[in-house]
């Protein structure tokens, strides 16, 4: 019997020739190339035709030979028409037949994915992490499966849908692995809560990695460590709703320090700052910008002091204050870099006059300093 779809070059048809070469030679390389003869014509099948077709499908897919089963799970990949039950039970087959279609079939269920992630191995693990769409109940059956090369290869998927609680699950569990937490990194729109959390657990790998150079102290490494995490935390937000939710997230976890917050002062970021000492202190940030910006200063002085700030950070914060009123960002080309200058140039003015000297006006060592001043410095 031939299946002939019309208007197709007979080269890409089964036919009587066919049908005699298997006849006359039924090996598993004839069988394979029929297999895909007959799966390549199946969309543009007559519904009898494509019923004849799936019944032969049927057959094949319990084929001894796997490069017939491999034939068949290629052509039918990407073939939406192919009955569900063919299609699962091709990708349940060993990894060569079941590749193509746990990658590509559109057929498969969520619910069949999450059971053959649970239950089979790795390469088809990674095949379903690199589908063009991988829905939430698929990822999160992923990382729980464990497996690092996988997830790597997950959360590179732009098309993962990757809830904000299984990204911290895959922080928890591989935050300290290269192979994961770059490809992380570089995700679009990552939560900022997501991001903190991975630079965290990078700079505590790192930490230990330090920690074993006989060159730096203890000391020195943790304050490099504190500084270059801080810094980059402080990049993190984009907008006030990202602000919020990264104060949020580090006083739950206990690093919303002061060092952080004068840091963030001294680089101009005055939303944050604003944010900062209002979540400290326990008023909202309206109440806690009118007390900031009180003309008469006793407003801020009340709030730091409910914040629990550092006394000898207030004549810093104080400056840097008295320096976004005067100078707003207009725009041009580095404005953070001229408005941190300037608002460095106001905090050393400023303890100056209280007789204390600093050598060098960058950040990094006003910082150190600032932290070493006693806590007793007159206002």
């Amino acid at each position: 019997m031939a299946i002939v779809a019309e208007g197709c070059d007979v080269t890409e048809t089964l036919n009587q020739v066919d049908v005699a070469r298997l006849l006359a030679n039924p090996g598993g390389e004839t069988r394979a190339e029929i297999a895909g003869k007959i799966a390549a014509q199946h969309p543009r099948l007559s519904d009898q035709e494509r019923r004849l077709a799936e019944d032969i499908f049927r057959v094949m897919a319990k084929d001894a030979e796997v490069r017939v089963r491999q034939a068949l799970s290629v052509q039918l990949k990407d073939n939406p028409l192919i009955p569900h039950d063919l299609a699962l039970s091709l990708a349940r087959d060993v990894e060569a037949v079941a590749l193509p279609m746990l990658r590509f079939s559109e057929i498969l269920t969520d619910e069949d994915l999450v059971e053959i992630v649970r239950s089979q191995g790795i390469e088809k693990q990674e095949a379903v992490a690199r589908r063009k769409h991988v829905s939430a109940p698929v990822a999160d059956a992923l990382v729980e499966a464990g497996d690092e090369r996988v997830v790597a290869v997950l959360v590179a998927n732009e098309g993962a849908d990757l809830s904000p609680g299984t990204l911290d699950r895959v922080v928890e569990t591989f935050g300290a692995s290269d192979a994961v937490g770059q490809p992380l990194a570089a995700r679009s729109n990552l939560p900022v809560t997501v991001a903190e959390r991975l630079m965290v657990s990078i700079s505590d790998n790192l930490r230990r990695h330090l920690m074993g150079r006989r060159d730096l102290s203890p000391e020195v490494a943790g304050a490099l460590l504190i500084q270059a995490r801080e810094m980059a935390v402080l990049g993190l937000t984009d907008t006030q709703t990202d602000v919020a939710k990264l104060i949020d997230h580090l006083h739950r976890n206990g690093r919303l320090t002061p060092s952080i917050i004068l840091r963030a002062v001294c680089m101009g970021d005055m939303v944050f700052f604003e944010a900062a000492l209002a979540r400290l202190a326990g008023v909202s940030v309206e109440n806690a910008r009118a007390l900031i910006y009180d003309s008469g200063n006793l407003g801020f002085e009340a709030l730091f002091a409910k914040a629990a700030m550092p006394r000898a950070f207030f004549r810093a914060m104080r400056a840097a204050i008295d320096v976004s009123r005067d100078m707003r960002y207009d725009g041009g080309p580095h404005d953070r870099e001229r408005f941190s200058r300037r608002m460095i140039e106001r905090i050393l003015t400023q303890y100056g006059d209280l007789g204390v000297e600093f050598e060098t006006g960058d950040l990094e060592y006003l910082l150190a300093k600032m932290s070493q001043l006693p806590a007793t410095m007159p206002q």
